[in-house]
């Protein structure tokens, strides 16, 4: 009885190609990575440079824990000071409706 070797690679489908290369450094970059520029009050945030979304999502996190705004009933509640309320439209919002409101300010 003839077994065939345990570690014998798959043979390449009809139509692709034998091997496949990475491709590491030609990769587009995701929309979460695009510089985008805050709106004036955002920017008394997060500052004026254009920033990717997540570092703006990072600052503006580090300015609630610096300024201590979270709810201490409720931590998923943001409660606005003056800043955070220019560009939530209101006095509190949740963490989760965050990005929404980050979304009117970005361009």
């Amino acid at each position: 009885m003839t077994t065939a070797p345990k570690n014998k690679p798959a043979s390449p489908r009809k139509g692709e190609p034998a091997a496949t290369k990475k491709k590491t450094a030609e990769k587009a970059p995701s929309a979460f990575n695009k510089a985008l520029t805050p709106s004036k009050e955002l920017a008394a945030i997060v500052g004026p440079e254009p920033l990717p979304r997540t570092e703006v999502v990072s600052k503006v996190w580090d300015y609630i824990r610096k300024h201590k705004l979270q709810n201490p009933e409720n931590k998923r509640e943001i409660l606005a000071d003056a800043k955070l309320a220019a560009v939530f439209g209101q006095d509190k919002a949740t963490m989760f409706e965050m990005n929404k409101f980050f979304a009117k300010h970005l361009k």
